[in-house]
């Protein structure tokens, strides 16, 4: 007789496989179609189309201009392919000035306005920002192109600006690709040149297991011409800087701006500096235990950090937290800015598979956590649940931090009811985090 059947005999049965929860891949989202059954993507042909004249038209006007690129190495790589197609196309490098906001500011936020203002550009490039309704950047005749692939509501740009946006064209592309696919066609040698950066910002904000396949180009060439390891490990680098305490961002561009390929960044001693005293404070805060809402659905870490690690430490736990209400893991560092809370959301792996009504949006989670409070969704602020609907975060101060968490209910959470594993820690943790492409970086 076999065992299996004296345990059956026995009264007792065999433990049941634990279901693998099924992430579809990032290509395979549904794409939204024009009025002739063609795919839109990555982003509305008339404002692609629109955004080439404008970059057509700046280097033949030999004018002042002025790139605002985000700071990680998606915004980055976006600004560089840029800065890279206008040289190609005849702009004089001497004109085109980059400007990255000081850390906790805003391409909206008076000192960064004065700052642009200062420099008196005839055109300004803002990449991967985020978009918001706004005032125009700068009182004084101009023109500003807008490229990104964040979540904004209907006409969400600042006033008098041209925009391409890919946030309402999925997959949802990044907005280095994005410039990349804008600016590829200009010149012959931007797809040579500038492939590369494509790639890295992609992996940046997508991760490396992206499979480069359509609606997404094939990138074999090349990747045949530099490794994924290099490109994913450069990717850690120049991430680095703006993590640091230092924030020391320009670092990162002009080690990007005059590289031609991932090995200068990978060799770079301050990046790496950098990369090694991020991966040491991620691992100082990571262990940091969680707290829940009072449904179960969104599970806090609070940290105090002078680094940006809040994002990494998200995203690892994201991995390996699970339950069958599980949503959002969210880490709120106290550290980072005086007097504010940022805080960074990402959906917990057992929730990416939901589909239909169960399918987790975490701006609309955040919002309608506070629907019924307008005085206390006024007093968080513009910065409030911005980013992306499957990654989102913001900036707050701490008193409305703190009336938050209560309504949330953090720590209230009620007792897990027999068989619902609430908080459970899976075995196996995420290993493809960014946490680990700062060690492999840090060895290269």
């Amino acid at each position: 007789m076999s065992p299996l059947k004296r345990k059956a005999e026995n009264g007792t049965t065999p433990k049941a496989k634990k279901t693998k929860v099924m992430v579809p891949d990032y290509h395979l989202a549904s794409p939204r179609r024009d009025d002739y059954g063609e795919i839109v993507w990555p982003a509305r042909r008339a404002q692609i189309e629109r955004a080439r004249e404008i970059i057509e038209e700046c280097a033949k006007s030999q004018s002042p201009t002025l790139i605002l690129p985000d700071k990680d190495a998606d915004g980055l790589s976006s600004g560089v392919i840029l800065h890279h197609t206008l040289t190609a196309l005849g702009l004089s490098p001497s004109l085109i000035s980059v400007y990255l906001p000081p850390k906790g500011a805003t391409v909206h936020d008076d000192v960064t306005r004065d700052a642009i203002s200062a420099k008196s550009p005839s055109y300004i490039f803002v990449l991967d920002q985020g978009s918001r309704r706004s005032r125009p950047l700068i009182e004084a005749p101009h023109k500003c192109l807008v490229i990104d692939h964040h979540w904004t509501e209907e006409g969400g740009f600042p006033e008098g600006a041209d925009y391409v946006t890919a946030h309402d064209c999925p997959p949802v592309a990044t907005s280095s690709f994005l410039t990349y696919h804008i600016c590829e066609p200009l010149h012959t040698d931007i797809q040579s040149k500038t492939a590369w950066l494509a790639v890295l910002g992609t992996h940046g904000d997508l991760g490396a297991t992206l499979k480069w396949q359509p609606p997404f180009p094939d990138m074999s060439s090349t990747f045949a011409q530099f490794s994924k390891k290099a490109i994913n490990d450069a990717v850690a680098l120049i991430n680095a800087p703006r993590r640091s305490a230092a924030y020391n961002v320009s670092a990162a561009w002009d080690a990007l701006l005059a590289a031609e390929s991932p090995d200068p960044i990978l060799k770079n001693e301050t990046l790496k500096d950098a990369a090694w005293e991020v991966q040491r404070e991620t691992e100082r805060c990571t262990h940091t235990a969680p707290k829940f809402s009072a449904d179960a659905t969104i599970a806090v870490l609070s940290i105090s950090s002078a680094a940006q690690v809040h994002p990494i430490i998200a995203t690892r736990w994201a991995g390996t937290l699970k339950s069958n209400k599980m949503e959002i893991i969210m880490c709120a560092n106290e550290g980072y800015l005086p007097g504010k809370v940022n805080f960074s959301c990402r959906i917990a792996k057992c929730a990416r598979g939901r589909s239909g009504e169960d399918k987790v949006d975490i701006i609309k989670k955040l919002e309608g956590i506070v629907a019924d409070n307008p005085e206390l969704r006024a007093r968080l602020g513009e910065s409030f649940a911005r980013g992306h609907k499957e990654a989102s975060g913001g900036v707050v101060g701490k008193e409305e931090w703190e009336e938050f968490k209560k309504v949330m209910g953090v720590g209230e959470a009620v007792r897990k009811k027999k068989g619902e594993d609430v908080g459970k820690k899976e075995k196996s943790a995420q290993k493809n985090t960014l946490a680990n492409y700062f060690t492999k970086a840090e060895k290269a």
